[in-house]
């Protein structure tokens, strides 16, 4: 975390994915990393209730990242963001093959992405976390024009695009599309490019 700050970062994306997938969790970690972090977390991994959200944001969380389960609830998406405010929280939506596919599940649901933004977009909602699941990993660039898709929705939203991330080509593709971000994890961590490199990217 010091080197990404030192390198010019302001937030870290931490995802829980042994919660997320159901397999655990991973509570200790994810209160260190936030108490030593001189950068804004944002946090999320299966977080999907009040009470749940309400104490990652205890944990100094400068935003949580709303499970796509929790996203298909409107009224828990409006109760969430009248009670801690829209800057606090992002909606998750996790996508296969077009459709809603929440972390952890095998279920597809019969929901599409942008009828999910559409939901959440009127209760206040303001920032998206759009995940296509067949590209986490992969390397193989993001669906920026998924997110896109979202983002054209209008009212404010801010949509960031994960998964997928594999060079500075695909930074520039989510640049130039008037996205608000991009996660990037393994593209990092393998040195396919540094970090100074991926921020001069997404300014220029």
């Amino acid at each position: 975390m010091h080197r990404y700050a030192r390198d010019g970062a302001r937030w870290i994306h931490f995802v829980d994915l042994d919660r997320a997938l159901g397999q655990g969790e991973n509570r200790g970690l994810a209160r260190r990393v936030m108490a030593e972090s001189m950068l804004q977390v944002q946090v999320g991994g299966g977080l999907t209730t009040d009470a749940e959200i309400a104490e990652a944001l205890t944990w100094g969380a400068r935003r949580v990242v709303i499970g796509s389960v929790g996203a298909l609830d409107a009224e828990l998406v409006a109760r969430l963001v009248a009670r801690h405010g829209a800057d606090r929280l992002a909606v998750g939506i996790d996508a296969r093959n077009g459709r809603v596919a929440p972390r952890g599940s095998k279920m597809v649901l019969d929901v599409s992405p942008l009828e999910v933004a559409e939901r959440v977009r009127p209760v206040g909602a303001r920032t998206i976390v759009y995940a296509d699941a067949e590209r986490d990993g992969t390397l193989t660039g993001p669906d920026v024009e998924g997110a896109r898709a979202i983002a054209a929705l209008g009212g404010g939203l801010q949509v960031v695009v994960s998964g997928g991330v594999g060079s500075l080509d695909d930074l520039r593709r989510v640049r130039d599309a008037g996205l608000a971000g991009a996660i990037v994890g393994r593209a990092l961590h393998e040195g396919r490019f540094t970090l100074r490199e991926a921020l001069a990217c997404a300014a220029a």
